[in-house]
């Protein structure tokens, strides 16, 4: 039975309140979530959203969730997962200034601390469960390891795009997948025609919005206008993205680079997606020419830079379910998603892992967290709790 638009806000709201560890995290909540206690998407059709969402530009993170949400309920679904995803975060960071005080104190930071060792431990348990599927003989997990070694070696955030895509060729060469049989119906996010004209509407807004802003003079466009190229053109979201963001702001004169270093640094302790660093950004920037400013230019800049991730997924998820299930193109997936658990692997080492772990007491915490997960079925919002009360008592 189909869950409803309040349990789909509601499930995503939890996870928004509780989702530590960025994007990576993000994919072992939503596998807990929705693959094993909800049972809202299968395994295998999990894996192949992830890579879906790796391919496309924006949050990842999100765009996962706003699928499973249209997948569930179509559009009013991903749109209601987005909001409770998203909403805890952006209250926080477009009113940053009233608890940035409370974050910098001993007791503030040993509860971040908790949290991040939460996120290792939620890492690791979706890790474990996506790979037992997604490298279930040698040559997959050839490329999970090939992947992992790449991104370890090489740092370059622009390069999982590359081994994404050389893992896709080399599957469809090499392996052999059954294909899918999606005859149960139609898909329930949008037709084909209507995926044609988002796209189209996705590159109008792209290249057209800036020549708007710059002829109307209108600084709240000018600002959309930025922040909506952020979420069409960065790849691979969560930390990728904050280049494109200084560079939207601070050489435009916007902000200064302090300001924007103390909202990305308020960001690393807060749940939910790193794109609602935009709510900050869109309170404290003035690109003049009447810029509303606080809350309103926050939720200005939260819209505009989540508003590509709706639109392309509005594009392809139509085609998805007929691309997918052709022999050829699930041998891709295949690899892609066999590619991906390398690609996490990586970045549970670092910086989820170097980050976190600094001692025996900090791994016993991980280990115990771990545990609760995997063994005794908690929910992840439960473990952040416990892991966080762990923090704050400095175990």
């Amino acid at each position: 039975m189909q869950p409803g638009l309040g349990s789909i806000f509601w499930a995503f709201l939890v996870l928004g309140a509780t989702a530590f560890g960025g994007p990576v995290a993000h994919f072992g909540y939503f596998r807990t979530e929705f693959v094993d206690r909800r049972g809202w998407v299968d395994e295998r059709g999990f894996a192949d959203l992830v890579s879906l969402c790796q391919f496309l530009p924006g949050p990842a993170s999100s765009q996962t969730g706003i699928a499973i949400g249209m997948i569930q309920r179509g559009w009013l679904g991903g749109i209601a997962a987005w909001l409770g995803f998203t909403t805890p975060a952006a209250i926080i960071m477009i009113g940053l200034g009233f608890g940035l005080s409370f974050a910098e104190t001993a007791a503030g930071q040993g509860i971040v601390h908790g949290l991040k060792l939460a996120a290792v431990a939620v890492v690791a348990n979706a890790l474990w469960g996506m790979a037992r599927n997604a490298c279930g003989d040698a040559v997959r997990a050839s490329f999970a390891a090939i992947a992992c070694v790449i991104i370890l070696f090489t740092g370059v955030a622009w390069f999982q795009l590359l081994v994404i895509a050389a893992a896709a060729i080399a599957g469809s060469l090499i392996l052999r997948d059954a294909p899918l049989d999606t005859s149960d119906g139609a898909s329930r996010s949008g037709n084909r025609a209507v995926g044609l004209l988002l796209l189209a509407v996705f590159l109008l807004l792209l290249l057209g919005l800036p020549v708007l802003a710059e002829t109307m003079k209108s600084g709240n466009l000018d600002a959309f206008s930025g922040f909506y190229r952020v979420g069409a053109l960065v790849f691979g979201g969560g930390h990728v993205v904050l280049p494109l963001l200084e560079a939207e702001v601070v050489p435009t004169g916007w902000t200064s680079t302090d300001a924007f270093l103390a909202g990305y640094g308020a960001a690393q302790a807060i749940p939910g997606p790193m794109f609602a660093l935009t709510g900050y950004l869109g309170n404290v920037i003035d690109p003049g020419n009447g810029y509303v400013g606080g809350w309103a230019g926050g939720l200005l800049a939260i819209v505009a830079v989540f508003l590509p991730s709706f639109l392309l997924l509005g594009a392809t998820l139509p085609y998805w379910d007929a691309l997918r299930s052709r022999a050829r193109i699930r041998a891709a997936l295949s690899g892609v998603n066999a590619a991906v658990v390398g690609l996490l692997l990586a970045v549970l080492f670092t910086p989820v892992w170097t980050s976190s772990v600094r001692d025996s007491s900090d791994f016993a915490v991980v280990v115990v967290a771990a545990v609760l997960l995997a063994v005794w079925r908690l929910p992840p919002w439960l473990v952040v709790i416990l892991a966080a009360v762990a923090g704050f008592f400095g175990v």
